[in-house]
């Protein structure tokens, strides 16, 4: 997804009694699907965690600057979750619907919510932060980010790799074979270094994603849009039912996530 936007969380699963293709179907598609709160899908699928804790490492960075941006801030749910803010503190976001999610959730921390267009230019003088961060951004603006980042300062984020939930996706979409070198660490690494940045930390690591139940499924794409891109229940609706059958008689369905920690530093 430019995921490809997948949750950075644990979903757990619980034993449920056994519900039939169209209750779980006509629930999952009706249910809001603003944020990047992913708690309806506890107990309905799992995700497992990268093992450096980006909110953690967020948390400590913004400590240690006077001013930050958040990119696709989304909601605010993981900026949220920081507990020191710099003296200034911005975020964007381009998707009304979590803009309006993250003016709430974050104004009162004294953090200015910017909504913006999905392109470049991020509306900001040169030289304007410290550090800028983003968890799982759709699109990478390397220039813009170098552009507004003072010199010694530092980009920090966690991004969707390669292949993310690719198992899914071709399930539905067939053979993608781009898919497996998008958003590929050494392709963004070269992206960085043409911008002016220096890339002094990057690692990835690939992630076990299980759905339990096909309301899980369909709740997952209905969020992360971009993962298959025309998904309706309506256009995908037979491909959705021999998913559930096959949930059902042969356990989860299993898919990979990919995450990328990647830190570069203006000179």
């Amino acid at each position: 997804m430019t995921i490809n936007a997948a949750p950075n969380r644990h979903w757990r699963h619980n034993a449920c009694v056994p519900r039939t293709f169209d209750d779980l179907v006509a629930e999952a598609d009706s249910v809001p699907v603003e944020g990047w709160d992913f708690s309806w899908l506890d107990g309905r699928a799992t995700e497992e965690r990268p093992s450096w804790g980006y909110q953690r490492l967020l948390s400590r960075r913004l400590a240690g600057v006077s001013a930050a941006l958040d990119i696709q801030t989304g909601g605010g749910e993981v900026l949220s979750g920081a507990t020191t803010f710099p003296p200034t503190m911005a975020a964007t976001e381009s998707y009304p619907p979590n803009a309006a999610l993250a003016t709430k959730r974050l104004h009162p921390r004294g953090v200015v919510v910017v909504a913006t267009r999905d392109e470049p230019p991020l509306p900001f003088a040169d030289e304007a932060f410290d550090l800028v961060t983003s968890r799982h951004p759709v699109t990478v603006w390397w220039s813009e980010i170098a552009r507004v980042l003072r010199p010694g300062g530092t980009y920090f984020a966690q991004h969707v790799g390669p292949a993310t939930v690719l198992e899914l996706v071709e399930y539905f979409m067939g053979p993608q074979p781009q898919r497996r070198t998008e958003h590929h660490p050494d392709v963004e690494t070269a992206q960085a270094r043409a911008a002016g940045l220096q890339v002094v930390d990057l690692r990835m690591e690939r992630l076990r994603v299980e759905f339990f139940d096909i309301g899980a499924v369909v709740y997952f794409l209905r969020k992360v849009i971009w993962t298959v891109p025309d998904f309706t229940v309506d256009a995908y609706r037979e491909r959705l039912r021999e998913l559930h059958e096959r949930i059902t008689t042969d356990g989860p369905f299993v898919t990979h996530s990919t995450r990328v920690l990647i830190e570069a530093r203006k000179p």
